[in-house]
């Protein structure tokens, strides 16, 4: 069997797998705020923070390792692991001092993690994907490079705030004699793998890939990006490496603990996008998925380290090999609620049947659906901007509805074509996927198969999936058995529109421009 880890913003879930019978054995969640209220983390991070600082307790992350795998040490017979991999939340990091090494070889199970270890940390807390305190950092970054566009070319992304580079930066200018200190940085996702092998291992392509440290093309540290980022930053950064990449045993602490076999080998762990494109079964090029969430993602892998000229996209490294991209939208469910609640609508309004009814109005209408600042394109909107019939314009619900879901996925289809990836099926998963008539226009704009995966745990699943992969099992064949579309739930793109959207697109495109003053 194979076990795969997600420490997530809010919560530590595993997923053990068996590739003979197709199961999935397990599932389990240990939620920071419920399981953990000593932390005082409701959400998983500490509230409350200044400037925009967003941090957590990693000692929170450690005890649900420990509280994890002691509930299902009972459930799941551990000496039957082969391999264990996982993900984290990207771009969190970790900052720890010359013990660390030594404390991890040393412990004892009369102790917990988090008491073991808790001497070795160089900063107490660790700045998440949710800090934007960055911004100073960023622009030194990118001045010291000569511009965003080289950071970008190299890095795979702008010097962003909430990127582990900026913040490694930060940390160097508020707390220079703590950062002379730190011998080992972590992500949280290698630092999770470091304690479960039982020594401090590489940070993973993928998840390294979001720092603006890594070289997409060498695949190494970039010698100018670390000189700009802080002092002797070389030394305290192991050497990337693939996912898939046995790291050796698992510690002593957790075989003796928790009965894991003295044969269960650790892989590295990745970032949760990665994992979670290898969860969804969308490791191939062509194979795109959107999640539709408070936010909107989309993300698809590539062949080669192609970069957004814009700076609005982001390039992770492939755990499966190759790379990936990942384009947040904003205005996603933020924007479906804010028009919704606008008319006075309920969800009824979203659907197939109400759709239906405007059928005849499909690309006729333009929205450019933004209720506040968007990411993707980067531009601070206050309000949707239209163009269409004076009916449309002067407020018709039915009209605007349809309009704002064909404009949110005209901007998304826009917005990824510096990818030059075809869309030859899309999973499409988040709360708003399960809504038929959402589904149909994603398939419509794209002209593309649509399908809604029976899966939850996405990132805690591909881990599990990479630890397979790590054994020798073929990743793209257990993806057909895992990653299996819910019955029904399939729906194709109504081909009499492709030209209708494809004629909508440029109108869409110079609207945009106007709005933004291109």
């Amino acid at each position: 069997m194979f076990l795969g880890f997600d420490s997530s913003t809010q919560s530590l879930t595993a997923v053990i797998i068996n590739p003979q019978t197709g199961e999935i054995i397990l599932q389990e969640s240990v939620h920071f705020g419920n399981d953990l209220p000593q932390y005082k983390s409701p959400s998983g991070f500490i509230p409350g923070g200044k400037d925009g600082e967003v941090h957590s307790d990693p000692l929170m992350w450690l005890d649900a390792l420990d509280l994890l795998l002691g509930r299902i040490k009972d459930q799941v017979d551990l000496s039957k692991i082969r391999m264990i991999a996982g993900s984290g939340q990207q771009h969190g990091s970790v900052y720890l001092d010359d013990s660390f090494e030594g404390r991890l070889a040393g412990l004892v199970i009369s102790k917990s993690l988090s008491e073991q270890l808790k001497p070795a940390f160089t900063r107490a807390t660790a700045p998440i994907w949710m800090d934007t305190s960055t911004g100073e950092q960023c622009a030194e970054i990118t001045a010291a490079l000569g511009g965003s566009d080289e950071v970008c070319a190299r890095s795979g992304s702008i010097a962003i705030e909430r990127f582990t580079g900026p913040q490694i930066r930060r940390f160097s200018k508020l707390d220079p004699e703590a950062y002379a200190r730190t011998a080992h940085i972590h992500l949280v996702s290698s630092f999770m793998a470091s304690v479960l092998a039982g020594k401090s291992v590489s940070i993973d392509y993928g998840d390294g890939a979001g720092m603006n440290l890594l070289n997409l093309e060498g695949l190494g540290w970039d010698t100018d990006l670390l000189e700009a980022t802080a002092p002797d930053l070389d030394s305290k950064l192991s050497s990337p490496g693939a996912a898939t990449t046995p790291q050796g045993p698992i510690a002593g602490y957790f075989v003796e603990k928790y009965g894991f076999s003295t044969d269960c080998q650790c892989a590295l762990f990745t970032g949760d996008n990665p994992a979670s494109l290898v969860g969804m079964g969308a490791t191939d090029p062509g194979n795109i998925v959107i999640s539709l969430g408070t936010s909107d993602t989309f993300f698809a892998s590539m062949p080669g380290p192609k970069t957004d000229p814009n700076g609005y996209g982001h390039v992770f490294g492939n755990p499966i090999g190759g790379f990936m991209s990942l384009i947040c939208f904003r205005n996603g469910s933020l924007a479906r609620e804010a028009l919704r609640d606008v008319h006075g609508l309920d969800w009824s309004a979203f659907e197939a049947p109400a759709l239906d009814a405007t059928a005849d109005a499909a690309g006729k209408n333009l929205m450019l659906p933004f209720y506040g600042p968007e990411i993707t394109p980067r531009f601070d909107f206050s309000q949707p901007v239209l163009q269409g019939s004076e009916k449309f314009e002067t407020g018709d619900a039915a009209l605007q509805v349809r309009a704002l879901l064909e404009g949110q996925f005209m901007n998304m289809r826009l917005g990824s074509q510096w990818m030059e990836v075809q869309a030859e099926r899309i999973r499409l998963t988040g709360g708003a996927s399960k809504n038929n008539g959402i589904a149909q226009l994603v398939a419509d704009v794209f002209q593309a198969p649509v399908e809604r995966l029976d899966v939850s745990n996405s990132a805690a699943l591909g881990a599990a999936l990479i630890a397979a992969g790590a054994a020798g099992h073929d990743v793209s064949e257990l993806q057909k058995t895992f990653c299996q579309a819910s019955a029904g739930s399939q729906l194709q793109p109504n081909p009499a529109l492709d030209q209708v959207y494809e004629n909508s697109m440029p109108a869409f495109k110079d609207l945009l421009a106007g709005a933004m003053g291109a």
